[in-house]
């Protein structure tokens, strides 16, 4: 979803952090900070990243 200025939508439910956490190396926690820093849909791609550095 993006908002009325054309930014993404940087909500996650707890549904959508928990499928991140399992698809990466990432928690719960950390996909929802991810997600407020970086918006939906570069969050995922981050915390693949997030995997790969650590």
């Amino acid at each position: 979803m993006t908002t009325k200025n054309g930014k993404n939508d940087k909500h996650l439910t707890e549904k959508e952090a928990l499928h991140m956490a399992e698809t990466t190396d990432v928690s719960p926690r950390q996909a929802k900070e991810l997600a407020k820093e970086h918006g939906k849909d570069k969050a995922k791609k981050e915390a693949r990243n997030f995997k790969a550095e650590g």
